[in-house]
């Protein structure tokens, strides 16, 4: 009688995203499931880029709630950017990418960067396992590309690529909605050097590189993780418990939750985002901050109707449209971007700020034209004059002759709008150098309305004599 080949099970395959094979090392189910989080992120980053319509920085999608390996996953994706361009050219010249993988690029590139520049021993999976195939490949490819620029070894390649930290505090903006400063202050300082901000309200300064989206007062929203200069606008709008305001390009939220707590909760906010990604990001942040007044509305403010019955009460608007993001690019890690790249930047970014421009001058305008607003703050993180003094001064004239005049917001602050125009001294800015990071603000206050409500209660008083008089003497006829 034959003997039967014993039954051997199949190699199984890599499923639903999990590694298949023998049981891995913690470190290097760590390490996959790291690179295809830092692939997802590559792809949105890349995407956005393409598109100059990011979802969101490299930061906050590295940080956002869906990636749980955060410190290794932002790691990869910085590092596979700031070597992108050679990866890509060593991939290219090594002909490695199969029409299998083709629609996996980020996966690859990841890969890539931890197969030539990484951790070699931690490759696992059937992604890795195709690029280890082809190591020599791509070593072979490496070699010649050294050759080329002249350089000796992998080291020398990688100085080139070396991008210099921007030492900058940690800012964290207290949520009063559920906690006040002093607690948060008695709770920080058990780990960390505790400074209060000397301009804005409730926003602490903690040391550079103060790690925090990990603790405990992040994820339960009694903190929020926002700039000097992200604070700044909500504040110099200056909002009252009890008003109803619009927050014009919401999303994150930060600003959001800011009003909100500017209000104590009370009033009403209309929080306009027209992207359907970061409208969840804005849900998400709201609900964090436990603010109940918000309404958040998937759609284009400029689509709001400044007539309609609902908006007759708006009295104030904060407007923080799309930028150029020039004044956060190092916090952001824009320049890790291939548009921020040396060839060509110039006629892109030209030609993208003057669109950028003319979108901010429409969503001003349209601001100016609610009837009973009173308040406008118009923000940007942008050093440019195109979207900052040059988006006020094309309004100036419409604000004028609805009643609005420039006021002057944090009249402490040292530094101003650039002298383009009479009335500039009012704008605010923060210097790349001197604050870190570059934003601008202005804010527009309708005088008309103040002075007319004066006028009208002065008419009312001075009429009162008269009209008793009147009416005695019509009893006695």
């Amino acid at each position: 009688m034959a003997r039967r080949k014993p039954i051997t099970a199949k190699k199984p395959a890599e499923k639903d995203g999990k590694p298949a094979g023998k049981r891995q090392s913690n470190a290097e189910r760590s390490a996959y499931f790291a690179r295809r989080e830092a692939a997802k992120v590559l792809r949105s980053a890349l995407q956005g880029d393409a598109r100059r319509r990011a979802v969101g920085s490299i930061k906050s999608l590295v940080y956002g709630p869906s990636v749980r390996n955060k410190k290794a996953t932002f790691a990869l994706v910085c590092e596979t950017l700031k070597h992108l361009s050679v990866i890509k050219e060593i991939m290219e010249e090594a002909n490695v990418v199969s029409s299998k993988w083709k629609k996996q690029n980020e996966l690859l590139y990841i890969i890539a960067y931890d197969l030539l520049f990484g951790q070699q021993d931690l490759l696992t999976g059937d992604a890795e396992k195709h690029l280890m195939s082809k190591k020599d490949a791509l070593q072979s490819a490496l070699s010649r590309i050294l050759r080329r620029k002249g350089l000796k070894n992998v080291a020398d390649l990688m100085a080139l690529d070396k991008t210099s930290e921007l030492q900058k505090p940690r800012y964290v903006r207290v949520n009063t909605l559920k906690t006040d400063t002093e607690s948060v202050i008695s709770e920080l300082r058990k780990q960390y050097v505790v400074q209060e901000d000397d301009t804005v309200p409730d926003l602490l300064i903690l040391p550079p590189g103060a790690d925090l989206h990990n603790h405990p007062l992040v994820k339960n929203g009694s903190v929020f993780l926002q700039g000097k200069g992200s604070s700044m606008p909500a504040v110099a709008l200056d909002p009252k418990p009890g008003w109803e305001v619009i927050d014009a390009c919401a999303a994150p939220g930060n600003k959001t939750v800011h009003l909100a707590a500017l209000m104590k909760g009370k009033g009403k906010i209309i929080a306009c985002e027209l992207n359907k990604e970061r409208v969840e990001r804005l849900k998400n942040n709201v609900k964090l901050s436990g603010a109940t007044n918000v309404k958040v509305k998937h759609e284009d403010f400029l689509n709001l109707d400044p007539t309609d019955p609902s908006h007759s009460k708006i009295r104030a608007i904060l407007l923080d449209p799309s930028c150029s993001g020039s004044g956060t690019a190092l916090d952001r890690l824009d320049h890790l971007l291939p548009s921020h790249s040396a060839d060509g930047s110039g006629y892109v970014d030209a030609t993208r700020l003057r669109k950028l421009a003319a979108f901010q001058k429409r969503v001003l305008e349209h601001a100016l034209s609610f009837p009973a607003v009173e308040r406008i703050a118009y923000s940007t993180c942008s050093i440019h004059q195109i979207e900052n003094e040059d988006v006020v001064n094309s309004v100036l004239h419409l604000a004028t002759s609805r009643g609005f005049q420039l006021e002057t917001p944090f009249p402490q602050w040292p530094r101003r709008g650039l002298p383009t125009f009479d009335g500039s001294e009012h704008l605010l800015r923060t210097d790349l150098v001197e604050d870190k990071e570059g934003f601008f603000v202005a804010l527009f206050v309708r005088r008309e309305n103040l002075e007319d409500r004066r006028r009208k209660k002065q008419r009312r008083t001075q009429r009162k004599p008269l009209n008793f008089f009147v009416a005695r003497l019509l009893k006695l006829v």
